[in-house]
């Protein structure tokens, strides 16, 4: 359910990133807003995973600018103080789950509950959220095992459990299923298109095509650290609007 006071849209004016000399992030400019699931494709190497990290507020863009709506609305990166928030209102406004997540030597139940408690929830709120969180996840059965000892897709769906269970409106996801096997994938996808269900704007990095296609309501095409695309997903698979991004779907060496 979404909350009444909103980060979105968030408006990307002219990011650049540059380290060591180097430009890895040219003038993007996109915008996000509530709705349709939003894929950032691209080649290994394109920039996905740096710009959901500008946009999580792990990085400073180097040059430009990231605006959002709501608590914060017209002031720069980063867009809220966690001093901003309202107790009783939902506790996050937008998380990120990573590629490799990492886990807590704690149980399985434990890992989500930690996050819960640094935010203050009682414990029978936070046990209750929890439990909610498990289901999600399919990792009900498994609450009591160590953390640890969970495959690598069950370890990415805790991790996306205990990213959710502070309600985000929005949630970074950095190719989370890049090291998973087919049936691992599966749960996972449908783990996501649950939470979108919840109202959650999802924001994906891959260079999976067909995932891709399962997955997206729109593309955000990275070329070489640029934003080339941004399109409604059916039109970029049929129609791209650049010769990067038909040399991409057909596998072609770039010109």
């Amino acid at each position: 359910m979404r909350r009444s006071a909103s980060i979105l849209p968030l408006e990307c004016t002219d990011v650049c990133y540059q380290t060591n000399g180097r430009t890895l992030l040219e003038n993007v400019n996109f915008r996000l807003e509530h709705g349709k699931r939003t894929v950032v494709l691209g080649a290994n190497g394109a920039g996905k995973s740096l710009l959901l990290r500008i946009v999580h507020g792990l990085l400073r863009p180097s040059r430009g600018s990231l605006r959002w709506r709501g608590p914060g609305a017209g002031q720069d990166h980063p867009p809220l103080s966690r001093e901003s928030i309202p107790k009783d209102a939902q506790l996050r406004f937008q998380a990120m789950v990573f590629q490799r997540p990492v886990m807590m030597r704690r149980s399985v139940r434990a890992n989500i509950l930690y996050p819960l408690t640094l935010h203050g929830l009682s414990k029978h709120d936070a046990n209750e959220r929890a439990d909610v969180a498990l289901d999600l996840a399919n990792l009900s059965e498994h609450a009591e095992r160590p953390a640890t000892l969970l495959s690598g897709g069950e370890q990415q769906r805790l991790a996306m459990a205990r990213a959710w269970v502070l309600r985000p409106e929005l949630l970074l996801l950095d190719e989370p299923a890049a090291n998973l096997d087919p049936a691992a994938t599966k749960q996972l996808e449908e783990m996501i298109l649950s939470m979108h269900d919840e109202g959650v704007k999802i924001v994906m990095s891959t260079h999976d095509i067909a995932q891709a296609k399962r997955l997206a309501g729109e593309i955000l095409f990275l070329h070489r650290g640029k934003m080339v695309e941004q399109s409604d997903a059916e039109l970029f698979f049929h129609r791209p609007k650049t010769q990067q991004g038909q040399n991409f779907l057909s596998d072609q060496p770039d010109p």
